[in-house]
């Protein structure tokens, strides 16, 4: 069942078109995002959307000045970006060795899980 896209026309709606539809939602998610604010430039809001300077690498991908609005997206660089978004998300996070999950790095002097109560020593 396909569901209305707030995209409505335009380049954004063409590049949405192109993907299959589990893709779809996932892209919807990204440029609602980016769209929510239409006059603010994308080196901003790609900010919040891309980890790092993953950003900024896109947007010197594409060529393209950290002012760009949103609406002045092609087609193509929809696509680029979401492709760009999908891996910066599907990257793994860092992991312990021995194939724990990370996290924070213990700040108080005891390894993970051995530190001792004050009580009862």
């Amino acid at each position: 069942m396909s569901r209305p896209t707030p995209l409505g026309d335009g380049p954004a709606a063409a590049a949405r078109a192109c993907l299959p539809e589990p893709a779809a939602a996932a892209f919807d998610r990204l440029a609602g995002a980016v769209l929510a604010s239409r006059s603010a430039p994308l080196g901003a809001l790609l900010r919040a959307q891309l980890p790092g300077t993953a950003g900024v690498r896109w947007l010197r991908q594409e060529e393209l000045p950290p002012t760009t609005r949103p609406t002045e997206l092609t087609s193509p660089q929809w696509l680029s970006l979401y492709e760009c978004w999908t891996h910066a998300h599907r990257a793994p996070g860092r992991q312990a060795p021995g194939g724990q999950g990370g996290g924070r790095p213990s700040t108080h002097g005891h390894a993970r899980g051995t530190a001792r109560p004050r009580w009862g020593q």
